[in-house]
Protein backbone atom coordinates (compact mmCIF):
# COMPACT_ATOMS: atom_id res chain seq x y z
CA UNK A 1 0.00 0.00 0.00
CA UNK A 2 1.45 3.23 -0.94
CA UNK A 3 1.43 5.77 2.03
CA UNK A 4 0.55 9.53 2.23
CA UNK A 5 2.99 11.63 4.77
CA UNK A 6 2.08 14.85 5.33
CA UNK A 7 3.52 17.53 7.46
CA UNK A 8 0.45 19.39 8.69
CA UNK A 9 2.31 21.73 10.86
CA UNK A 10 6.23 21.80 12.18
CA UNK A 11 7.10 23.97 15.42
CA UNK A 12 10.63 25.20 14.53
CA UNK A 13 12.64 27.56 16.84
CA UNK A 14 9.70 28.00 18.25
CA UNK A 15 7.72 29.56 15.37
CA UNK A 16 4.69 27.80 13.98
CA UNK A 17 3.89 27.33 9.56
CA UNK A 18 0.66 27.88 9.12
CA UNK A 19 -2.25 25.31 8.51
CA UNK A 20 -2.88 26.60 5.37
CA UNK A 21 0.14 25.52 3.14
CA UNK A 22 -1.66 22.18 4.62
CA UNK A 23 -4.78 22.48 3.26
CA UNK A 24 -3.65 24.76 -0.12
CA UNK A 25 -1.61 21.54 -0.75
CA UNK A 26 -3.99 18.52 0.04
CA UNK A 27 -7.57 20.05 -0.08
CA UNK A 28 -8.71 18.18 -3.89
CA UNK A 29 -5.55 17.28 -4.66
CA UNK A 30 -4.60 13.39 -6.27
CA UNK A 31 -0.97 13.81 -5.60
CA UNK A 32 0.31 12.41 -2.53
CA UNK A 33 4.60 11.71 -1.69
CA UNK A 34 4.99 8.09 -0.43
CA UNK A 35 8.08 9.28 1.41
CA UNK A 36 9.03 8.90 5.32
CA UNK A 37 8.43 11.24 7.56
CA UNK A 38 11.85 13.32 7.81
CA UNK A 39 14.15 13.30 11.21
CA UNK A 40 13.17 16.31 13.81
CA UNK A 41 16.28 17.82 12.70
CA UNK A 42 15.51 18.24 9.09
CA UNK A 43 11.66 18.59 9.40
CA UNK A 44 10.80 21.61 7.10
CA UNK A 45 7.60 20.94 5.81
CA UNK A 46 8.33 19.36 2.73
CA UNK A 47 6.26 16.49 1.60
CA UNK A 48 8.12 14.76 -0.81
CA UNK A 49 10.72 14.57 -3.80
CA UNK A 50 9.67 14.17 -7.39
CA UNK A 51 12.02 11.83 -9.51
CA UNK A 52 13.21 14.64 -12.11
CA UNK A 53 14.81 16.86 -8.70
CA UNK A 54 16.34 13.85 -7.60
CA UNK A 55 19.93 14.65 -9.10
CA UNK A 56 20.04 18.43 -8.29
CA UNK A 57 18.93 17.28 -4.44
CA UNK A 58 21.43 14.83 -4.36
CA UNK A 59 24.52 17.64 -5.80
CA UNK A 60 22.73 20.06 -3.11
CA UNK A 61 23.03 17.63 -0.56
CA UNK A 62 26.65 17.30 -1.13
CA UNK A 63 27.05 21.14 -1.06
CA UNK A 64 25.22 21.43 2.31
CA UNK A 65 27.15 18.64 3.48
CA UNK A 66 30.47 20.91 3.78
CA UNK A 67 28.54 23.54 4.51
CA UNK A 68 27.02 22.04 7.72
CA UNK A 69 30.30 21.41 9.08
CA UNK A 70 30.94 25.60 9.49
CA UNK A 71 27.30 26.57 10.39
CA UNK A 72 25.19 24.43 12.22
CA UNK A 73 21.29 25.55 12.36
CA UNK A 74 19.41 24.93 15.74
CA UNK A 75 17.87 22.25 15.95
CA UNK A 76 14.32 21.72 16.48
CA UNK A 77 13.25 20.20 20.14
CA UNK A 78 11.44 17.27 20.04
CA UNK A 79 10.50 14.36 22.50
CA UNK A 80 12.54 12.17 20.28
CA UNK A 81 15.83 14.42 21.01
CA UNK A 82 14.65 12.91 24.80
CA UNK A 83 16.34 9.63 23.87
CA UNK A 84 19.95 9.91 25.33
CA UNK A 85 21.31 7.23 23.27
CA UNK A 86 19.64 7.55 20.05
CA UNK A 87 23.04 8.46 18.51
CA UNK A 88 24.46 5.22 19.93
CA UNK A 89 24.08 2.95 16.88
CA UNK A 90 25.71 5.38 14.08
CA UNK A 91 27.91 3.66 11.96
CA UNK A 92 29.54 7.06 10.73
CA UNK A 93 33.28 6.99 12.52
CA UNK A 94 35.11 10.08 11.83
CA UNK A 95 38.18 8.17 12.45
CA UNK A 96 38.30 6.22 9.56
CA UNK A 97 41.64 6.56 7.81
CA UNK A 98 40.75 8.94 4.91
CA UNK A 99 43.40 6.26 2.63
CA UNK A 100 41.47 3.55 3.16
CA UNK A 101 40.26 2.48 -0.53
CA UNK A 102 37.17 0.56 0.49
CA UNK A 103 35.15 1.17 3.65
CA UNK A 104 33.88 -1.68 5.36
CA UNK A 105 30.62 -1.62 5.95
CA UNK A 106 29.55 -3.51 9.69
CA UNK A 107 25.95 -3.87 9.95
CA UNK A 108 25.46 -3.61 14.19
CA UNK A 109 22.78 -5.83 15.07
CA UNK A 110 20.10 -4.63 17.47
CA UNK A 111 16.84 -4.83 19.47
CA UNK A 112 14.38 -2.91 20.49
CA UNK A 113 12.94 -3.19 24.29
CA UNK A 114 9.05 -4.43 24.44
CA UNK A 115 8.79 -2.75 27.52
CA UNK A 116 10.05 0.60 27.36
CA UNK A 117 10.91 1.00 23.21
CA UNK A 118 14.76 1.55 23.32
CA UNK A 119 16.98 0.48 21.68
CA UNK A 120 20.22 -1.60 22.80
CA UNK A 121 22.77 -4.19 21.63
CA UNK A 122 21.78 -8.02 20.36
CA UNK A 123 24.48 -9.20 22.62
CA UNK A 124 23.13 -7.49 25.94
CA UNK A 125 19.89 -9.67 27.01
CA UNK A 126 18.30 -6.81 29.39
CA UNK A 127 17.39 -3.36 28.37
CA UNK A 128 19.55 -0.50 29.82
CA UNK A 129 17.39 1.79 31.05
CA UNK A 130 14.38 -0.38 32.18
CA UNK A 131 15.76 -3.73 32.29
CA UNK A 132 13.54 -5.70 30.34
CA UNK A 133 14.61 -8.98 29.08
CA UNK A 134 15.20 -9.42 25.59
CA UNK A 135 12.75 -11.67 25.53
CA UNK A 136 9.93 -10.13 26.99
CA UNK A 137 6.29 -11.66 27.25
CA UNK A 138 4.63 -8.52 28.76
CA UNK A 139 2.26 -8.45 25.98
CA UNK A 140 1.60 -11.91 25.41
CA UNK A 141 -1.02 -12.25 28.16
CA UNK A 142 -4.62 -10.79 28.93
CA UNK A 143 -7.73 -9.94 26.84
CA UNK A 144 -6.29 -6.70 25.55
CA UNK A 145 -3.01 -7.47 25.01
CA UNK A 146 -2.89 -8.97 21.39
CA UNK A 147 -1.89 -6.16 18.77
CA UNK A 148 -4.41 -4.98 15.93
CA UNK A 149 -2.64 -5.74 12.99
CA UNK A 150 -2.74 -3.01 10.72
CA UNK A 151 -5.35 -5.20 8.65
CA UNK A 152 -8.06 -4.90 10.68
CA UNK A 153 -10.76 -3.32 10.12
CA UNK A 154 -12.71 -0.75 12.01
CA UNK A 155 -15.93 -1.98 11.67
CA UNK A 156 -14.50 -5.49 13.30
CA UNK A 157 -12.95 -3.67 16.14
CA UNK A 158 -15.74 -1.07 16.72
CA UNK A 159 -17.99 -4.49 17.23
CA UNK A 160 -15.15 -6.31 19.53
CA UNK A 161 -15.85 -3.04 21.68
CA UNK A 162 -19.38 -3.03 21.44
CA UNK A 163 -19.30 -6.38 22.71
CA UNK A 164 -16.75 -6.17 25.22
CA UNK A 165 -18.42 -2.67 27.24
CA UNK A 166 -21.76 -5.04 27.36
CA UNK A 167 -19.87 -7.60 29.13
CA UNK A 168 -18.25 -5.07 31.63
CA UNK A 169 -21.77 -3.26 31.61
CA UNK A 170 -22.91 -6.48 32.73
CA UNK A 171 -20.52 -7.59 35.33
CA UNK A 172 -20.62 -4.00 37.04
CA UNK A 173 -24.58 -3.72 36.98
CA UNK A 174 -24.24 -6.27 40.14
CA UNK A 175 -22.52 -4.11 42.39
CA UNK A 176 -22.87 -0.56 42.82
CA UNK A 177 -19.32 1.36 42.04
CA UNK A 178 -18.59 4.64 42.92
CA UNK A 179 -15.70 4.61 40.22
CA UNK A 180 -15.87 4.76 36.62
CA UNK A 181 -13.78 4.12 33.93
CA UNK A 182 -13.67 5.75 30.43
CA UNK A 183 -12.07 3.12 28.11
CA UNK A 184 -12.47 2.32 24.21
CA UNK A 185 -10.92 0.14 22.51
CA UNK A 186 -11.30 1.82 19.17
CA UNK A 187 -8.83 4.48 20.59
CA UNK A 188 -6.51 1.44 19.97
CA UNK A 189 -6.58 1.98 16.30
CA UNK A 190 -4.31 5.39 16.79
CA UNK A 191 -1.10 4.27 15.57
CA UNK A 192 1.59 5.43 13.84
CA UNK A 193 1.20 3.23 10.39
CA UNK A 194 4.86 4.10 8.72
CA UNK A 195 7.71 2.22 9.14
CA UNK A 196 9.82 3.70 11.34
CA UNK A 197 13.90 2.92 12.27
CA UNK A 198 12.35 3.06 16.05
CA UNK A 199 9.31 2.30 17.42
CA UNK A 200 7.25 5.10 18.34
CA UNK A 201 6.77 5.72 22.57
CA UNK A 202 2.78 6.66 22.00
CA UNK A 203 1.79 3.55 20.72
CA UNK A 204 -1.71 0.93 21.48
CA UNK A 205 0.16 -1.58 23.87
CA UNK A 206 -0.05 1.72 26.68
CA UNK A 207 -3.65 1.21 26.96
CA UNK A 208 -3.42 -2.93 26.75
CA UNK A 209 -1.07 -2.87 29.51
CA UNK A 210 -3.09 -0.72 31.66
CA UNK A 211 -6.32 -2.52 30.92
CA UNK A 212 -4.55 -6.20 31.43
CA UNK A 213 -3.27 -5.02 34.71
CA UNK A 214 -6.53 -3.54 35.38
CA UNK A 215 -8.13 -7.31 34.60
CA UNK A 216 -5.76 -9.18 36.29
CA UNK A 217 -6.22 -6.90 39.31
CA UNK A 218 -10.47 -7.70 39.52
CA UNK A 219 -10.59 -3.79 38.98
CA UNK A 220 -11.82 -3.55 35.26
CA UNK A 221 -13.98 -5.41 34.24
CA UNK A 222 -15.15 -6.14 37.96
CA UNK A 223 -15.25 -3.46 40.83
CA UNK A 224 -15.03 -0.10 38.36
CA UNK A 225 -18.38 0.44 35.97
CA UNK A 226 -17.24 1.72 33.06
CA UNK A 227 -19.82 4.86 30.72
CA UNK A 228 -20.32 4.91 26.84
CA UNK A 229 -17.95 6.41 24.53
CA UNK A 230 -19.40 8.87 22.56
CA UNK A 231 -17.44 11.52 19.99
CA UNK A 232 -17.07 15.05 21.60
CA UNK A 233 -19.03 17.28 19.75
CA UNK A 234 -17.96 20.29 17.43
CA UNK A 235 -19.95 22.98 19.78
CA UNK A 236 -17.76 21.27 22.72
CA UNK A 237 -14.76 21.19 21.10
CA UNK A 238 -14.57 24.87 19.90
CA UNK A 239 -14.86 25.95 23.44
CA UNK A 240 -11.13 24.12 23.57
CA UNK A 241 -9.65 24.54 20.30
CA UNK A 242 -9.99 26.86 17.22
CA UNK A 243 -11.87 26.23 14.46
CA UNK A 244 -8.89 25.60 12.20
CA UNK A 245 -7.39 23.39 14.62
CA UNK A 246 -10.33 21.10 14.58
CA UNK A 247 -10.54 20.84 10.63
CA UNK A 248 -7.12 20.01 10.10
CA UNK A 249 -7.19 16.87 12.79
CA UNK A 250 -10.90 15.89 11.17
CA UNK A 251 -8.65 15.95 7.69
CA UNK A 252 -6.42 12.88 8.67
CA UNK A 253 -9.87 11.11 8.44
CA UNK A 254 -8.96 10.81 4.98
CA UNK A 255 -5.44 10.43 5.06
CA UNK A 256 -3.38 6.73 5.77
CA UNK A 257 -0.95 8.37 7.42
CA UNK A 258 0.34 12.14 8.12
CA UNK A 259 2.23 14.32 10.80
CA UNK A 260 1.20 17.12 12.67
CA UNK A 261 4.60 17.55 14.14
CA UNK A 262 7.95 15.36 13.58
CA UNK A 263 6.73 13.13 16.07
CA UNK A 264 2.92 13.94 16.49
CA UNK A 265 1.51 11.64 14.24
CA UNK A 266 -1.85 10.47 12.65
CA UNK A 267 -3.74 8.07 10.70
CA UNK A 268 -7.09 7.90 8.82
CA UNK A 269 -8.22 6.70 12.92
CA UNK A 270 -6.86 9.41 14.55
CA UNK A 271 -9.82 11.79 14.73
CA UNK A 272 -12.36 9.17 15.60
CA UNK A 273 -9.66 8.40 18.39
CA UNK A 274 -9.21 11.70 19.66
CA UNK A 275 -12.68 12.51 19.62
CA UNK A 276 -13.63 9.95 21.61
CA UNK A 277 -11.14 10.64 24.58
CA UNK A 278 -12.32 13.77 24.30
CA UNK A 279 -15.81 12.73 24.72
CA UNK A 280 -15.21 10.64 27.59
CA UNK A 281 -13.34 12.83 29.59
CA UNK A 282 -16.35 14.86 29.24
CA UNK A 283 -19.20 12.64 30.01
CA UNK A 284 -17.07 11.37 33.20
CA UNK A 285 -16.45 15.14 34.70
CA UNK A 286 -20.25 15.72 34.01
CA UNK A 287 -20.93 12.29 35.92
CA UNK A 288 -18.57 12.94 39.09
CA UNK A 289 -20.15 16.55 39.32
CA UNK A 290 -23.51 15.44 39.02
CA UNK A 291 -22.87 12.40 41.74
CA UNK A 292 -23.88 9.79 39.71
CA UNK A 293 -20.57 8.32 40.83
CA UNK A 294 -17.91 9.88 43.05
CA UNK A 295 -14.89 10.05 40.98
CA UNK A 296 -13.29 8.23 37.57
CA UNK A 297 -10.31 7.68 35.66
CA UNK A 298 -9.87 8.36 31.74
CA UNK A 299 -8.20 5.56 30.30
CA UNK A 300 -8.10 7.49 26.64
CA UNK A 301 -5.42 8.14 24.12
CA UNK A 302 -3.85 10.60 22.43
CA UNK A 303 -3.02 12.25 25.22
CA UNK A 304 -4.24 15.89 25.16
CA UNK A 305 -1.74 18.14 27.42
CA UNK A 306 0.42 19.55 24.79
CA UNK A 307 -2.83 20.78 22.56
CA UNK A 308 -3.17 24.03 22.23
CA UNK A 309 -5.87 26.76 21.11
CA UNK A 310 -4.38 26.11 17.25
CA UNK A 311 -2.19 23.42 17.24
CA UNK A 312 -1.48 19.49 18.04
CA UNK A 313 2.13 18.51 19.29
CA UNK A 314 3.78 16.68 21.49
CA UNK A 315 2.23 13.55 21.20
CA UNK A 316 -1.80 15.35 21.44
CA UNK A 317 -4.54 16.20 19.27
CA UNK A 318 -7.38 17.43 21.75
CA UNK A 319 -6.89 18.78 25.23
CA UNK A 320 -8.49 16.38 26.93
CA UNK A 321 -8.27 17.81 30.51
CA UNK A 322 -8.95 21.35 29.21
CA UNK A 323 -12.60 19.72 27.97
CA UNK A 324 -12.73 17.87 31.10
CA UNK A 325 -12.98 21.27 33.09
CA UNK A 326 -15.12 23.09 30.76
CA UNK A 327 -17.56 20.07 30.96
CA UNK A 328 -17.53 19.57 34.84
CA UNK A 329 -18.29 23.79 34.60
CA UNK A 330 -20.96 23.46 32.16
CA UNK A 331 -22.71 21.25 34.66
CA UNK A 332 -22.13 23.57 37.77
CA UNK A 333 -18.71 23.41 38.93
CA UNK A 334 -17.52 27.46 39.10
CA UNK A 335 -14.11 26.47 39.86
CA UNK A 336 -11.93 23.65 38.31
CA UNK A 337 -7.85 22.50 39.56
CA UNK A 338 -5.67 20.60 37.05
CA UNK A 339 -2.94 19.48 38.74
CA UNK A 340 -0.24 18.17 35.92
CA UNK A 341 2.14 15.55 37.11
CA UNK A 342 3.36 14.71 33.78
CA UNK A 343 6.98 15.11 33.81
CA UNK A 344 6.63 17.36 30.50
CA UNK A 345 5.27 20.95 31.07
CA UNK A 346 1.13 20.88 29.56
CA UNK A 347 1.64 23.91 27.44
CA UNK A 348 -0.94 23.25 25.56
CA UNK A 349 -3.51 23.60 29.01
CA UNK A 350 -1.51 26.20 30.32
CA UNK A 351 -2.44 28.21 26.87
CA UNK A 352 -5.74 27.40 26.88
CA UNK A 353 -6.42 28.70 30.82
CA UNK A 354 -3.22 31.34 30.93
CA UNK A 355 -6.40 34.13 31.08
CA UNK A 356 -8.53 32.12 33.28
CA UNK A 357 -9.29 32.65 37.13
CA UNK A 358 -12.10 30.22 37.43
CA UNK A 359 -9.01 27.14 36.42
CA UNK A 360 -6.20 26.55 38.64
CA UNK A 361 -3.50 25.30 36.75
CA UNK A 362 -0.49 23.28 38.25
CA UNK A 363 2.28 21.52 36.97
CA UNK A 364 5.40 19.60 38.38
CA UNK A 365 7.62 19.20 35.67
CA UNK A 366 11.27 18.89 34.45
CA UNK A 367 12.36 22.01 32.91
CA UNK A 368 16.14 22.34 33.17
CA UNK A 369 16.46 26.36 32.42
CA UNK A 370 14.34 25.44 29.28
CA UNK A 371 15.82 22.59 27.71
CA UNK A 372 13.50 19.88 28.68
CA UNK A 373 10.68 19.02 26.29
CA UNK A 374 8.66 21.25 25.28
CA UNK A 375 10.75 24.15 27.40
CA UNK A 376 8.04 26.05 28.75
CA UNK A 377 6.80 25.84 32.15
CA UNK A 378 9.30 28.30 34.07
CA UNK A 379 8.13 29.57 37.61
CA UNK A 380 7.72 33.06 36.25
CA UNK A 381 4.90 31.54 34.05
CA UNK A 382 1.94 33.05 36.26
CA UNK A 383 -1.07 33.53 34.28
CA UNK A 384 -2.06 36.69 32.38
CA UNK A 385 -3.91 39.84 31.75
CA UNK A 386 -5.98 39.59 35.58
CA UNK A 387 -5.07 35.75 36.40
CA UNK A 388 -1.79 36.04 37.57
CA UNK A 389 -1.36 33.56 39.92
CA UNK A 390 -3.63 30.83 38.72
CA UNK A 391 -0.81 29.40 36.53
CA UNK A 392 1.47 27.56 39.13
CA UNK A 393 4.17 25.77 37.54
CA UNK A 394 7.27 23.67 39.55
CA UNK A 395 10.43 23.16 37.45
CA UNK A 396 12.85 20.73 38.75
CA UNK A 397 16.13 21.86 37.49
CA UNK A 398 17.34 18.10 36.19
CA UNK A 399 16.22 14.54 36.12
CA UNK A 400 16.11 11.71 38.56
CA UNK A 401 13.62 13.49 41.20
CA UNK A 402 11.72 11.07 43.25
CA UNK A 403 8.49 10.62 45.56
CA UNK A 404 10.47 12.91 48.25
CA UNK A 405 10.53 15.97 45.91
CA UNK A 406 7.28 15.62 44.61
CA UNK A 407 5.14 14.55 48.06
CA UNK A 408 7.59 17.70 49.61
CA UNK A 409 5.98 19.74 46.68
CA UNK A 410 2.22 18.73 47.33
CA UNK A 411 3.08 19.50 51.22
CA UNK A 412 4.47 23.38 50.30
CA UNK A 413 2.82 24.51 47.00
CA UNK A 414 0.18 22.27 45.86
CA UNK A 415 -2.22 21.82 48.68
CA UNK A 416 -2.02 25.05 50.34
CA UNK A 417 -2.63 26.86 47.16
CA UNK A 418 -5.62 24.21 46.05
CA UNK A 419 -6.75 24.55 49.79
CA UNK A 420 -6.92 28.57 49.24
CA UNK A 421 -7.93 28.12 45.76
CA UNK A 422 -11.09 25.84 47.60
CA UNK A 423 -12.18 24.10 44.16
CA UNK A 424 -15.39 22.48 43.49
CA UNK A 425 -13.71 20.09 40.92
CA UNK A 426 -10.15 18.30 40.69
CA UNK A 427 -8.40 16.83 37.57
CA UNK A 428 -5.25 15.34 37.72
CA UNK A 429 -3.56 15.23 33.70
CA UNK A 430 -1.80 11.85 34.88
CA UNK A 431 1.45 11.54 33.01
CA UNK A 432 3.55 8.49 34.24
CA UNK A 433 6.31 9.28 32.71
CA UNK A 434 8.28 10.92 35.79
CA UNK A 435 7.59 6.93 36.83
CA UNK A 436 11.24 5.24 37.45
CA UNK A 437 11.99 2.99 34.07
CA UNK A 438 10.81 5.97 31.69
CA UNK A 439 12.69 6.02 28.72
CA UNK A 440 11.82 9.88 28.30
CA UNK A 441 11.42 11.16 31.34
CA UNK A 442 14.34 9.42 33.50
CA UNK A 443 12.92 10.46 36.61
CA UNK A 444 11.91 8.08 39.89
CA UNK A 445 8.49 8.44 41.09
CA UNK A 446 7.06 5.01 42.19
CA UNK A 447 3.57 3.60 42.25
CA UNK A 448 3.77 4.36 46.25
CA UNK A 449 4.38 7.76 45.55
CA UNK A 450 1.70 8.37 43.01
CA UNK A 451 -0.39 6.40 45.46
CA UNK A 452 -0.10 9.29 47.77
CA UNK A 453 -0.78 12.14 45.63
CA UNK A 454 -3.48 10.88 44.68
CA UNK A 455 -4.67 10.55 48.03
CA UNK A 456 -3.64 14.00 49.14
CA UNK A 457 -5.97 15.55 46.04
CA UNK A 458 -8.73 13.36 47.13
CA UNK A 459 -9.44 15.50 50.03
CA UNK A 460 -9.61 18.66 48.07
CA UNK A 461 -13.17 19.71 46.29
CA UNK A 462 -15.01 17.28 48.78
CA UNK A 463 -13.33 13.84 46.43
CA UNK A 464 -14.95 14.83 43.09
CA UNK A 465 -12.39 13.96 41.11
CA UNK A 466 -11.09 12.85 37.55
CA UNK A 467 -8.07 11.75 36.59
CA UNK A 468 -7.06 11.63 33.16
CA UNK A 469 -4.05 9.45 31.18
CA UNK A 470 -1.54 11.64 29.44
CA UNK A 471 2.24 10.25 29.20
CA UNK A 472 4.09 7.20 30.33
CA UNK A 473 6.08 5.06 27.86
CA UNK A 474 7.17 2.18 29.87
CA UNK A 475 4.23 -0.31 29.87
CA UNK A 476 5.20 -1.63 33.29
CA UNK A 477 5.69 1.56 34.84
CA UNK A 478 2.28 2.94 33.51
CA UNK A 479 0.62 -0.21 34.15
CA UNK A 480 1.43 -0.63 38.04
CA UNK A 481 1.05 3.04 38.50
CA UNK A 482 -2.74 3.47 37.36
CA UNK A 483 -3.56 0.57 38.87
CA UNK A 484 -2.38 2.21 42.05
CA UNK A 485 -4.05 5.39 41.59
CA UNK A 486 -7.44 3.47 40.64
CA UNK A 487 -6.78 1.50 43.76
CA UNK A 488 -7.21 4.83 45.69
CA UNK A 489 -10.13 6.26 43.71
CA UNK A 490 -12.02 2.69 45.25
CA UNK A 491 -11.17 3.81 48.35
CA UNK A 492 -8.36 1.53 49.60
CA UNK A 493 -6.11 2.90 52.36
CA UNK A 494 -2.43 4.09 51.67
CA UNK A 495 -0.17 4.60 54.48
CA UNK A 496 -0.42 7.88 56.08
CA UNK A 497 1.36 10.93 54.43
CA UNK A 498 5.04 10.54 55.98
CA UNK A 499 5.71 14.01 58.46
CA UNK A 500 9.45 14.68 57.99
CA UNK A 501 10.15 14.49 53.73
CA UNK A 502 13.55 15.19 53.14
CA UNK A 503 13.27 16.36 49.67
CA UNK A 504 16.84 16.66 47.32
CA UNK A 505 18.01 19.72 47.50
CA UNK A 506 17.60 20.53 43.44
CA UNK A 507 13.97 19.91 44.99
CA UNK A 508 14.43 21.86 47.90
CA UNK A 509 15.66 25.20 45.88
CA UNK A 510 12.85 24.65 43.33
CA UNK A 511 9.80 24.79 46.13
CA UNK A 512 11.92 27.83 47.52
CA UNK A 513 11.84 29.56 44.19
CA UNK A 514 8.01 28.81 43.10
CA UNK A 515 7.04 29.91 47.02
CA UNK A 516 9.00 33.32 46.41
CA UNK A 517 7.02 33.80 43.22
CA UNK A 518 3.64 32.43 43.88
CA UNK A 519 3.42 34.01 46.93
CA UNK A 520 2.66 37.12 46.20
CA UNK A 521 -0.85 35.99 44.71
CA UNK A 522 -1.01 33.47 47.85
CA UNK A 523 -0.33 34.97 51.11
CA UNK A 524 -0.38 31.74 52.81
CA UNK A 525 2.74 30.60 51.42
CA UNK A 526 4.79 32.83 53.86
CA UNK A 527 5.11 30.72 56.20
CA UNK A 528 6.53 28.17 54.63
CA UNK A 529 9.25 29.99 52.52
CA UNK A 530 10.40 31.11 55.79
CA UNK A 531 10.70 27.86 57.25
CA UNK A 532 12.14 26.39 54.11
CA UNK A 533 14.93 29.15 54.64
CA UNK A 534 16.04 27.79 57.45
CA UNK A 535 15.91 24.19 55.78
CA UNK A 536 18.04 25.46 53.06
CA UNK A 537 20.43 27.34 55.43
CA UNK A 538 21.39 23.95 57.12
CA UNK A 539 22.13 22.61 53.55
CA UNK A 540 24.68 25.14 53.54
CA UNK A 541 25.71 24.51 56.61
CA UNK A 542 26.03 20.69 55.36
CA UNK A 543 28.38 21.67 52.53
CA UNK A 544 30.92 23.52 54.73
CA UNK A 545 31.32 20.88 56.74
CA UNK A 546 31.73 18.52 53.82
CA UNK A 547 34.32 20.45 52.85
CA UNK A 548 36.08 21.10 55.81
CA UNK A 549 36.04 17.23 56.49
CA UNK A 550 37.79 16.90 52.74
CA UNK A 551 40.33 19.13 53.89
CA UNK A 552 40.80 17.97 57.84
CA UNK A 553 41.28 14.14 56.31
CA UNK A 554 44.39 15.40 54.52
CA UNK A 555 46.18 17.00 56.66
CA UNK A 556 49.24 15.65 58.32
CA UNK A 557 48.31 15.60 61.99
CA UNK A 558 45.45 13.14 60.77
CA UNK A 559 47.65 10.84 58.10
CA UNK A 560 49.09 10.50 61.88
CA UNK A 561 46.40 8.87 63.35
CA UNK A 562 46.04 5.34 63.90
CA UNK A 563 43.17 3.07 63.52
CA UNK A 564 41.50 4.33 66.43
CA UNK A 565 41.29 8.27 65.60
CA UNK A 566 44.36 8.60 68.56
CA UNK A 567 48.05 9.26 68.13
CA UNK A 568 50.40 7.85 71.60
CA UNK A 569 53.19 10.56 72.66
CA UNK A 570 55.74 9.54 74.94
CA UNK A 571 56.63 12.22 77.92
CA UNK A 572 60.43 12.03 79.44
CA UNK A 573 61.07 12.17 82.99
CA UNK A 574 59.11 8.62 84.20
CA UNK A 575 59.35 7.08 80.77
CA UNK A 576 55.02 6.34 81.18
CA UNK A 577 53.42 5.99 78.06
CA UNK A 578 50.06 8.43 78.00
CA UNK A 579 47.65 7.59 75.31
CA UNK A 580 45.97 11.19 74.31
CA UNK A 581 42.87 10.19 72.34
CA UNK A 582 42.02 13.35 69.37
CA UNK A 583 38.23 14.16 69.36
CA UNK A 584 36.60 12.04 66.54
CA UNK A 585 35.71 13.67 63.20
CA UNK A 586 31.93 12.50 63.89
CA UNK A 587 31.78 14.63 66.92
CA UNK A 588 33.13 17.47 65.17
CA UNK A 589 30.39 17.26 62.62
CA UNK A 590 27.28 16.54 64.75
Amino acid sequence: MVSETVQVSCVTNGGTKSNESFKRKHLGSDEHASASRHDSSDAKGDIGTSDRDMAANINEDTQADDASKKVRLPKELTFQDMYNNQDAFDDDDEDDSDWEPVQKHIEILKWFCTNCTMVNLDDVFLCDICGEHKESGILRHGFYSSPFSPEVELIQVESEATGSEKEIWSEASASNCSTAVGFDERMLLHSEVEIKSHPHPERPDRLRAIAASLSAAGIFPGKCCPIPAREITLEELQMVHSSEHIEVVELTRQMFSSYFTPDTYANEHSAHAARLAAGLCADLASAIFSGRVRNGFALVRPPGHHAGVTQAMGFCLHNNAAVAALAAQAAGAKKVLIVDWDVHHGNGTQEIFDQNKSVLYISLHRHEGGKFYPGTGSAFEVGTKGAEGYCVNIPWSRGGVGDNDYIFAFQHVVLPIASKFAPDFTIISAGFDAARGDPLGCCDVTPAGYTQMTHMLSTISGGKLLVVLEGGYNLRSISSSATAVIKVLLGESCECEPENIIPSKAGLLTVLEVLKIQMKYWPNLSSSFEKLQLQRAMYSVEKKRKELFLNFSHSPAINKLNGDGCSSHHYGGGGAENNYCFISLQDIFI
